[in-house]
């Protein structure tokens, strides 16, 4: 079967032999935006059961059904790294969430700061632009996105056996490449501040916490997204996945 250029996520099962209906806006966008027909190839993928490769059964105003034959990839673990980010404006939020996703951040949470200038968080729309990325860069999965909440309470309940990576801007922090050289590649999470930067109040307590490692990102007062792109792709660089080659 030959292979199909569009990927698309799903949240039923998947398995050979399963006829899978597609969800309106995606039957939509399958009629009207991609204008593909009855015997195209598509690619459904559920973060649980790796990738399938199907052809449309049928196809029609709000609805299409799609048969799988063959299963292109199995599904594989996507790296342990968590994203902490405090709410930016709208735009630069969806770059982030957009960015992280094609980086390979297993999970998102959106944290409170005393400085955090945004509170309310779209969620719905956040997620649909991970389910966008995760389509796009052939991801088998989607980070889950959780609740946004004040990050102090977080790092009360937080897993001590996962390393926090926070990006610290004072200047004081060692850099980010000396940090994680020689560290494990065991489970990690970076957190990034709010647009101000974090209070002083804020980094005392981080820094006093036993899984904290503080660094700093260069000589430059980075944005608030691209602190969060650059940590993560350091982290993948030298104990991620970056190692892995592209798998198609």
């Amino acid at each position: 079967m030959s292979a199909a250029k569009t990927r698309l996520y799903v949240t039923t099962d998947l398995a050979g032999g399963l006829s899978i209906g597609l969800e309106p806006s995606q039957a939509h966008y399958v009629k009207t935006v991609l204008r593909l027909e009855k015997g195209a190839a598509l690619a459904l993928f559920n973060g649980r059961d790796g990738e399938w490769l199907g052809r449309i059964d049928g196809v029609g105003k709000g609805w299409c059904s799609v048969t799988l034959h063959e299963q292109r990839r199995p599904q594989q673990a996507a790296p342990d790294v968590w994203l902490l980010f405090a709410p930016i404006k709208r735009g630069r939020i969806d770059f982030l969430v957009e960015k992280a996703t094609e980086l390979g951040v297993a999970a998102l949470h959106p944290v409170l700061t005393q400085r955090t200038m945004v509170e309310r968080v779209n969620l719905d729309r956040l997620r649909a632009n991970a389910i966008e990325a995760a389509e796009q860069t052939e991801r088998l999965s989607v980070p889950e996105l959780a609740e946004p909440e004040p990050l102090l309470r977080l790092m009360a309940r937080w897993p001590a056996r996962r390393r926090l990576l926070l990006c610290d801007e004072s200047g004081a922090a060692p850099p980010i490449a000396e940090t994680l050289r020689h560290a494990a590649a065991g489970p990690w999470a970076v957190l990034v501040g709010p647009e101000g930067g974090f209070a002083e109040t804020e980094l005392d307590a981080l820094r006093k916490l036993p899984f904290v490692s503080p660094v700093g990102l260069g000589p430059r007062v980075l944005r608030a997204d691209t602190a969060a792109v650059a940590a993560l792709a350091v982290l993948q660089a030298l104990i991620g996945d970056w190692s892995a080659p592209l798998r198609r």
